[in-house]
């Protein structure tokens, strides 16, 4: 028997690790055993009951009784087993059970205890954490910033140590120690230091759940979000599907006045998102996916699942975006492999490709005439023809295979090359005439207003003769007057 008072002190420890009383009964159980099997070795026939609830612990030994003693530890004396329990009978061979005081273990037993306790918790501590958050993969979690590393930041969460790799973080964020954080938790792993908890704030299903978070609909399943693109921090593009023609799925994610989406907008550093309408015609939906660039045209492949945009010339730029992240984002999110063209670079390359091959300077007239047994004449055709097929030619073979391919590549890019010369030169020419006209019509402009300003000049000079005349005119009549008038005095 043991003092309860042990028992008390192992189950206010527990008790702040959030351990239940069985598991605590466990690792008292398997801490004497431990403690036992250092002084006894490891067969010593012993075992160990933990009753927590009346605070004892009973530690038993199984022995067998012999006549000649060679191992103490699993083996009794007949005289001695008789002086243990005068009222019991005993014979040779049969097993008697010493009860073993805890106390024999000393002072030595109370630390080792404490070291092993200590261990055991933890292990379980970790094993209940394992297995609470293997049970939240996809849920979105908040913690605190506790260490910011190059490639890695911690978050703490109660005794829970999350890592956020620097993959799965939003590349334009900064973190520092003590920041609230949100995240998703992405996997749960065990290694020897423990469960590794990893989350994202980059991963598709953070957004995901984002809009759960700030759209009911989409909680309780009337909207449905099916398909996601992300370039993190930067932009994204989604696709919904409302389960009622009544409810407009693109309003609904967006909310009043904005509300939803600008929520979780600021949550992704402002990120800008791209909501766009199901649509089971993929015209329609590649050309909503492309936003805000509108396509001219689109030509779609359904079994290849290929599509090639035509945008006005000014609007290619908007279509592709930023080192391509528009384009790719709406490939991505629609299954589709999209080229993007300006109309004028389009009609180039269309008419490149329907070059027949015997135009093609370096393609010799033999190796035309195998290529065109199969079917390809032009180079489009051999552009659009598998592999294996062009190789079943005579004499063909990979490496000549991939001459050809240099070979017409170049051709392509020479003519188009040339091309865009004469474009330019004609822009240039354009320009010219225009300044050319320009300039004639602002020599004109001006011959016209020097005209205008001589014509002026005339008409005030003679406005001003006319004036002196006038003003001549009337000094004579003066004069006359005062003449006549001297000569009546």
């Amino acid at each position: 028997m043991i003092n309860q008072g042990l028992i008390e002190v192992f189950s206010e420890i527990a008790r702040e690790k959030n351990i239940d009383r069985l598991e605590l009964g466990n690792i008292i159980e398997q801490l004497f055993m431990y403690i036992i099997e250092k002084e006894r070795g490891e067969n010593s026939n012993c075992s160990v009951i933990v009753n927590i609830d009346k605070g004892e612990i009973e530690i038993y030994a199984e022995k067998e009784i012999v006549n000649d003693l060679d191992d103490p530890v699993l083996e009794i004396l007949l005289e001695d087993a008789e002086k243990a329990m005068p009222d019991e009978e005993f014979e040779i061979g049969d097993i008697f059970v010493e009860v073993i005081d805890p106390a024999i273990f000393g002072r030595r037993m109370i630390n080792t205890a404490k070291q092993f306790f200590s261990q055991r918790l933890q292990d379980i501590e970790k094993q209940y954490i394992y297995e609470d958050y293997s049970q939240r993969v996809g849920e979105i979690v908040i913690g605190v910033v506790h260490q910011v590393q190059r490639d890695n930041v911690f978050i703490n969460i109660e005794q829970a140590e999350l890592r956020l790799p620097k993959n799965e973080q939003i590349h334009s964020e900064r973190y520092r120690r003590g920041d609230t954080i949100r995240v998703v938790i992405k996997s749960v792993e065990v290694n020897p230091r423990g469960p590794e908890i990893i989350v994202s704030r980059s991963d598709n299903h953070f957004l995901l759940k984002l809009f759960e978070m700030e759209v009911p609909e989409i909680d309780d399943g009337i909207i449905e979000i099916l398909a996601i693109a992300r370039h993190p921090g930067e932009r994204a593009k989604i696709i919904v599907k409302s389960q009622d023609r009544r409810i407009d799925p693109v309003g609904a994610c967006v909310g009043m006045r904005g509300s939803r989406i600008q929520a979780i907008v600021r949550e992704l550093s402002n990120e800008k998102i791209d909501i766009i309408n199901q649509s089971e015609q993929a015209e329609i939906l590649i050309s909503r996916a492309l936003s805000p660039a509108k396509p001219i045209d689109l030509y779609i492949d359904d079994d290849r699942k290929y599509c090639v945009a035509l945008f006005n010339d000014d609007e290619l730029e908007f279509a592709i975006g930023r080192g391509g992240v528009n384009i790719n984002l709406a490939s991505r999110v629609t299954g589709f492999k999209i080229d993007a063209f300006g109309k004028n670079q389009y009609e180039r390359e269309k008419k490149d490709q329907a070059t027949l091959l015997s135009e093609v300077p370096d393609f010799s007239e033999e190796l035309t005439a195998h290529l065109a047994g199969i079917g390809i004449n032009t180079v489009k055709d051999l552009l659009n023809t598998d592999e294996e097929k062009v190789l079943s030619v005579d004499e063909m073979n990979d490496e000549n295979l991939e001459q050809c391919y240099l070979v017409v590549q170049a051709f392509v890019e020479r003519v188009e090359e040339e091309e865009i010369e004469e474009e330019e030169d004609l822009e240039i020419k354009e320009i010219l005439e225009e300044v050319n006209a320009a300039t004639n019509a602002e020599i004109e402009a001006s011959a016209q207003k020097e005209v205008e300003e001589l014509n002026t000049k005339d008409n005030q000079d003679e406005i001003l003769n006319a004036s002196n005349e006038k003003t001549a005119n009337e000094e004579t009549e003066e004069n006359l007057d005062e003449n006549t008038q001297v000569e009546e005095a």
